[in-house]
């Protein structure tokens, strides 16, 4: 009874995931830059990536996992075959979830018992210790991980004492250093004894142990007084370091590998603040290495490795040769330095036939050449720009749009060269309306017709660079309705009576329904006369002026709490009817990369009831939380548009990481309300429309015309029973139209915009 009851449970549990309305990533439009068509455009941005290889869909091939050390995210890759009996990394986001949520710091894979899986070696949760995951054999021969140890610890030398292996800020090498088939560990400590740690592996089985001793203070004899990038000291003594200047970071990468064959470990290293990653070959044995030199110019003096910031070094077959080569890619694990990452992983491929390297430089922005990149904190948006009704693409980042260029928000502009049911989004310019020389320090556009002269405005949420003042406003569209978008830089509105915090956000919608957009504002303010971090409501009043039209109606708006209870830091909201049900739901993320839907806005109330695990993963047949990373400083952005005339707004994420996500719905439902049968009824036709179409309801009526993502785009406030409709210069597209009378009876009907 008991087994046929649990069996019952989780088959139902499963159906009714399988079967619920949710998201699903895919690659929902092309997207072209110069000559090239991005081959992985919303894979979601590279920030400081480090690599492992790992079979991760039991074919018997090695695929690609990825850590990303600042945003905290999984990125899993497939080893796929591509045309003309080749193989290419094919973007898998349904495996990030194989692997344990939560992970910080540094993250590497390691095959400790010698099965043939690699195991998971990371920084525990003080993020100073070392815990590892073993790799077992999952459903279906996928990777599943068991915690087996918190807390890696190691014998002092002559003593029975264990101490913990710290790794602090570095990140360690974890390899077999002596040759008897077990992992060992370096540990960097430039801090205070000038040297590597070394502890070796004592585990007295063949091997599959995690039992270590220290075996050294000073592997390889390698010294370092922080002195200048690239400078390094080899004494098998102690060195005295003059009172250095103040250092910015101690931080250092370690990767071991045998780059001259000799059949011992040589070394790669590198250090926060410094671009080189500097080599040091081990002029000893397995059993006591030896290094006596650093060559800063490695791996040639033709083409040195040189990251903006903080080098670390991984060796990974990427050419799909079975000959390990090198990626070498920042470690950042904040951007105070304000670092560029767009194209930073380098690729190396090993060209050596023997068991020597010989290290080629192939490819810079390995992985990052295939994705839509804005370098950090990306923020998407559509708008009809030229007027020729398809929806093109914005992306707002922070980034360097020349190498000598301050770090300040832009705009990328993606034209649709595509059609409204099969986009394809080609970059016209980084710098649209030449935003950059405003200098903001962050900048979140959206769309909105806060005027009410038919003409979808710029709204922008972000602060300035210099002074860092935070604000809320709009760039006026200055064209007629219909026409290409014409905007003045000079001419930012700003919505006062507003906090003003840094990385608030700001969505614009009506949630009374009373015909004027109304503003969601979400704020990191933690002034004390309102509670802060929170979804605020500040009503339309109906004025002329936007600027002063918003009075706050309501300063903690659905009490919106993380899973934890906490409020939410960088909340981003957006309002669109998901799920189809004919209604308006708002969607958010915030810092701890978790999205919640709140179905129905408007019938909610009190504190908002929300669904989490939204996004459906193939690979698992279940829903997941999509797994997007969860780190106080990051920033997400979303955005909702049907840019593929499928009648479904699709979800776009702009990342920390300055990528963008995209998912599509699934298992989306078109019903109507319980209360259909009290509808006004009405009539449009024709339905499909191209230049016009005649709006007829039994009684007279004001009409709204909304895209699906709530925004009006056409209203008539004059109550009549037959209104004519100019649909030019809307995007083909399904919409919305609404009609009500004085006394409040409301239609509702689709409408199709064909091209």
């Amino acid at each position: 009874m008991l087994t046929s009851f649990g069996w019952a449970g989780s088959a139902t549990r499963a159906i009714a995931q399988n079967t619920a309305f949710g998201f699903e990533f895919r690659e929902v439009a092309k997207v072209v830059q110069g000559a090239d068509t991005l081959r992985s455009a919303w894979a979601g941005g590279l920030d400081s990536p480090q690599f492992s290889g790992i079979d991760l869909d039991a074919d018997g091939r090695q695929d690609l996992f990825i850590f990303d050390r600042r945003t905290r995210r999984v990125l899993t890759y497939r080893n796929a075959a591509a045309p003309g009996g080749t193989r290419r990394w094919q973007y898998a986001p349904e495996l990030a979830t194989l692997f344990p949520a939560g992970l910080l710091n540094w993250a590497l894979l390691r095959d400790y018992d010698c099965d043939g899986r690699p195991d998971l070696f990371t920084s525990a949760e003080n993020g100073a210790d070392i815990r590892v995951f073993r790799n077992v054999a999952g459903a279906g021969g996928l990777p599943s991980f068991q915690l087996v140890t918190p807390q890696i610890r190691a014998v002092l030398p002559g003593s029975t004492i264990t101490v913990n292996i710290n790794t602090g800020t570095n990140m360690p090498a974890i390899a077999d250093l002596d040759g008897d088939g077990r992992l060992d560990i370096l540990i960097v400590d430039w801090d205070t004894n000038r040297s590597i740690y070394h502890y070796q592996n004592t585990a007295t089985t063949a091997c599959g142990g995690l039992a270590f001793r220290e075996a050294s203070d000073a592997w390889g004899n390698i010294r370092n007084c922080l002195g200048e990038c690239g400078s390094y000291l080899f004494s098998a003594t102690p060195v005295l370091c003059r009172e250095a200047r103040p250092q910015h970071s101690s931080s250092s990468s370690l990767t071991v590998l045998d780059l001259d064959g000799d059949g011992d470990q040589d070394a790669l290293m590198g250090r926060d603040y410094c671009p080189e990653l500097v080599s040091t070959l081990n002029e000893g044995t397995p059993q006591l290495a030896r290094m006596t030199a650093a060559n800063a110019n490695f791996p040639t003096a033709a083409a040195p490795i040189r990251i903006p910031f903080f080098p670390a070094g991984y060796v990974v077959d990427l050419t799909f040769d079975g000959r390990p080569d090198l990626l070498a890619a920042p470690n950042l694990f904040d951007n105070l330095d304000s670092v560029d990452t767009r194209r930073t992983v380098l690729l190396y491929e090993n060209t050596g036939t023997g068991p020597a390297y010989n290290l080629q430089p192939r490819q810079t922005g390995f992985l990052q050449q295939d994705m839509l990149e804005a370098s950090s904190q990306a923020a998407p948006v559509f708008l009809d720009v030229d007027a020729d009704g398809r929806l093109d693409l914005l992306v707002a980042g922070v980034k360097r749009l020349t190498p000598a260029s301050p770090l300040v928000a832009s705009v990328a502009h993606y034209r649709n060269t595509g059609t409204a049911a099969r986009p394809v989004y080609q970059l016209i310019t980084e710098d649209f309306l030449g935003l950059s020389a405003r200098k903001f320090g962050a900048l979140r556009p959206g769309v909105a017709d806060l005027n009410r002269d038919g003409a979808p405005d710029l709204t922008v949420a972000g602060y300035t660079a210099v002074g860092r003042r935070a604000f809320v406003g709009y760039y006026p569209n200055r064209a007629s309705a219909g026409q290409p978008a014409s905007f003045d830089t000079n001419d930012l509105r700003l919505i006062s009576n507003l906090p003003n915090a840094f990385d608030d956000n700001a969505t614009f919608f009506d949630v009374d329904n009373d015909g004027f957009l109304d503003l969601l504002y979400a704020t990191n303010s933690t002034r004390s006369d309102m509670p802060g971090q929170a979804l605020r409501y500040y009503r339309n009043s109906g004025s002329a002026t936007p600027e002063t039209a918003f009075v706050l109606a309501n300063a903690d708006f659905g009490q919106l709490r993380t899973a934890t209870g906490a409020r939410p830091a960088n909340l981003s909201p957006v309002v669109a009817d998901f799920d189809g049900d004919g209604t308006p739901d708002l969607l958010t993320v915030d810092a701890s990369g978790q999205v919640r839907l709140f179905a129905n806005l408007r019938a909610q109330s009190g504190i908002f009831i929300d669904r989490s695990s939204l996004f459906y993963n193939a690979a698992q047949g279940r829903y997941d939380d999509g797994y997007l990373g969860a780190h106080t400083p990051n920033h997400f952005a979303l955005a909702a548009a049907d840019v593929n005339a499928d009648g479904s707004p699709e979800l776009f994420i702009g990342t920390e990481a300055g990528g963008v996500l995209a998912a599509g719905t699934r298992n989306r439902v078109l019903s109507t309300r319980p209360a259909a049968a009290q509808a006004l009824p009405l009539s449009v036709y024709p339905n499909p429309a191209a230049a016009a179409t005649a709006v007829e309801t039994t009684r007279p009526s004001r009409l709204t015309l909304l895209d699906l993502t709530g925004r009006t785009v056409r209203s008539v406030s004059v109550p009549s029973r037959r209104h004519q409709l100019d649909l030019r210069g809307l995007s083909a597209g399904v919409y919305v139209v609404r009609c009500e009378t004085p006394d409040g009876q409301v239609g509702v009907q689709r409408l199709v915009v064909s091209e």
